[in-house]
């Protein structure tokens, strides 16, 4: 099992034809995403590397049945994109795109809130499920290994880092999600939790969080319920306050928004902090053999077959 993405994913690239959108494009097929149309105004009945491209999403839809969309689309225009990628009944958008207006996020977020539709990002690196699929532009070569740790992260080369450290300890993932940095974004920590906690596949959360808002106090409402282990790094301890860090959320507003205020409210319902991101991985190990201690074994890691970049 995975979340939100699997091998019945079929994908919709939204701006196919712009050089990171189609460079992407063939990344994430050469992973083993379904890979089936992309949209792009005005060249539609064209095609992408024998990709199928549309003049609109419900065209793309319609004509191939894609059920998934990765947006590569300039910021002004983004939030559009996004409404019409829900609009014509995508189910899960990861929205590449960075510095879209607060204001047009305000909006969309309070759309989706009436839709099924789970947007990841914006200003983010998508999510993978390794031996599954990849809506995203994370490197291949680090997502190889299936197995039942989940990471959930604010900023997206700690994502990376975060599979690469277990990886390299033999500890597979089952999902990987970069939720993105910006104030407003679509699926929460809060959210992406709920969804991993009835995941059979998941065992361990390895959730990275950093300062600014209290999205992480929030996780951790719904960690008290949850009966999966959690272990948390929050990025930006040492940040005076009120220094604005590369994420445009992450700038420390208040008491609630410190790394401190975090790491307690994370510690306060059972989850383990790793001290440095350097620790992550062996902190999620020494985890995992705790769990296999007490007879509650982690589902076994295996490679994917899948061909990395």
């Amino acid at each position: 099992m995975s979340v939100l993405v699997d091998k019945n994913t079929r994908l919709l690239v939204q701006g196919i034809t712009g050089r990171e959108g189609g460079f992407h494009a063939q990344q994430c097929r050469a992973f083993g995403t379904k890979v089936v149309a992309g949209m792009t105004p005005g060249k539609g009945g064209s095609d992408f590397e024998g990709i199928p491209v549309f003049n609109t999403v419900e065209q793309a839809v319609r004509a191939t049945g894609a059920n998934t969309s990765i947006i590569f689309v300039p910021a002004p225009f983004a939030a559009d994109a996004i409404l019409e990628a829900a609009d014509s009944g995508i189910g899960v958008i990861a929205c590449i795109t960075e510095g879209i207006p607060t204001w047009d996020m305000i909006a969309v977020r309070r759309y989706l809130e009436r839709t099924k539709t789970y947007l990841i990002g914006p200003n983010c690196p998508g999510l993978v499920s390794p031996g599954q699929a990849k809506v995203g532009i994370m490197p291949n070569d680090i997502f190889q290994l299936e197995g039942p740790v989940a990471v959930l992260s604010r900023s997206g080369t700690l994502t990376y880092e975060a599979a690469a450290q277990l990886t390299e300890r033999k500890i597979g993932q089952s999902t990987c999600l970069g939720l993105g940095g910006d104030p407003i974004i679509g699926t929460t920590f809060a959210q992406a939790l709920r969804l991993l906690e009835a995941d059979a596949q998941t065992e361990l959360v390895v959730l990275i969080g950093e300062i600014g808002g209290t999205a992480e106090q929030e996780a951790a409402e719904v960690m008290a319920t949850m009966s999966k282990p959690v272990v948390a790094f929050i990025g930006g301890a040492t940040a005076p306050p009120g220094r604005r860090m590369g994420h445009a959320g992450a700038i420390i507003t208040g008491a609630a928004g410190t790394a401190q205020a975090k790491i307690q409210a994370l510690k306060a319902v059972g989850a383990t902090i790793a001290p440095t991101p350097a620790d992550i991985g062996a902190t999620a190990e020494k985890v995992l053999k705790g769990l296999k201690a007490q007879g509650l074994a982690p589902a076994k890691a295996k490679t994917s077959t899948r061909k990395g970049r």
